[in-house]
């Protein structure tokens, strides 16, 4: 575990995990961008990470490697985390089946407890501007309450929430895509993006040293 030097002493980073399914590309940029909001947090890291899609056809398997972007997460990643921000996609208002195959495969981090008081945040991206980013946030939102976690959202002391025409609401960063260029970010959604990232990354160290 990375280490770093607080008052003297040898303080254990906050690793935070940033877990994502992505399409088109655009959840995934939301992912980097609440990256950087992390990585901007004194004593804290960013681990990206996401999922293989959902097979119809049930003796397929993904390859344990993806071909290119981020690893695919492991309950390790899950366990081992100081915090955890979470984003998919809308599918009609909801997350996207792989990202609800993989949580409903956390049974046993809930029997033991291992997310329970940690900080979490939610992140979304939808190709209208009604596409459902406010309920898929919030269904991302329950396991991790069922998990115990402590959920973290954006207030309107964020400047950007009030000033975009685009994504970004208070239950986490989300990305509106209505051009071609779905994956291009405004930089209002940049800005809440990693904003999320700073504060989930903020409480996870305050934890952390208490």
């Amino acid at each position: 575990m990375m280490v770093r030097r607080f008052c003297g002493n040898v303080a254990p980073m906050a690793e935070i995990l940033v877990l994502y399914y992505s399409r088109s590309g655009a959840t995934a940029e939301l992912a980097r961008q609440v990256c950087r909001g992390v990585e901007s947090t004194a004593g804290a890291t960013a681990r990206l990470r996401t999922v293989p899609a959902v097979s119809p056809q049930s003796e397929a398997v993904a390859k344990p490697v993806p071909a290119s972007g981020a690893p695919y997460a492991t309950l390790d990643d899950l366990r081992d985390t100081h915090g955890l921000v979470l984003g998919s996609p809308t599918r009609f208002g909801n997350m996207a089946a792989p990202l609800k195959h993989f949580l409903d495969g956390t049974a046993a981090l809930w029997l033991s407890g291992a997310l329970a008081g940690k900080p979490a945040g939610v992140f979304t991206s939808t190709q209208t501007m009604h596409g459902g980013q406010e309920t898929t946030l919030v269904s991302m939102m329950l396991p991790l309450l069922h998990h115990g976690m402590v959920l973290v959202g954006l207030p309107y002391t964020e400047r950007a929430l009030s000033e975009t025409g685009s994504g970004g609401t208070p239950y986490g960063a989300s990305h509106v895509g209505l051009t071609s260029e779905g994956a291009t970010l405004t930089e209002a959604e940049k800005t809440l993006a990693q904003a999320l990232g700073r504060r989930v990354a903020a409480l996870a160290v305050q934890l952390a040293r208490s």
